[in-house]
């Protein structure tokens, strides 16, 4: 997870066009917001990705956790635009699994970061 996080952190800061693209009109900034998201995509997957703090990890894993909630109204307004369009895009095909799966990331951090262990049980 947090290799996935650091690419989409320089993806986020690096080429940041198609993420300003999705931002809701009602957000501020759109491209200042793109770029911190990357930059707090970044400073999770490093969180994530050292070995030396657990308190760390798990600081890491909230906010990833908190990331993907976040992100989640630029999710809904991409599926807006798509069936905007007369092609209608990506379509729900794609958009319905990806709005799905936004629990999915969240736990995943949780995880991640030994936030949670389940559907396991508690880790030692």
């Amino acid at each position: 997870m947090g290799g996935i996080y650091a690419v989409a952190g320089i993806l986020h800061i690096a080429a940041p066009a198609p993420f300003v693209s999705i931002v809701p009109p009602w957000v501020p900034a759109p491209a200042a917001v793109v770029a911190l998201t990357g930059v707090a995509e970044l400073a999770g997957a490093a969180g994530l990705l050292q070995r030396f703090s657990r308190g760390l990890r798990k600081a890491a894993a909230w906010g990833l956790a908190a990331y993907a909630l976040c992100v989640w109204p630029a999710n809904v307004q991409h599926m807006l635009i798509d069936l905007a369009r007369p092609d209608q895009g990506l379509g729900l095909a794609y958009h319905i699994p990806r709005l799905a799966f936004q629990p999915v990331l969240i736990w995943w951090a949780l995880w991640a970061g030994g936030v949670t262990d389940w559907p396991r049980g508690s880790r030692p």
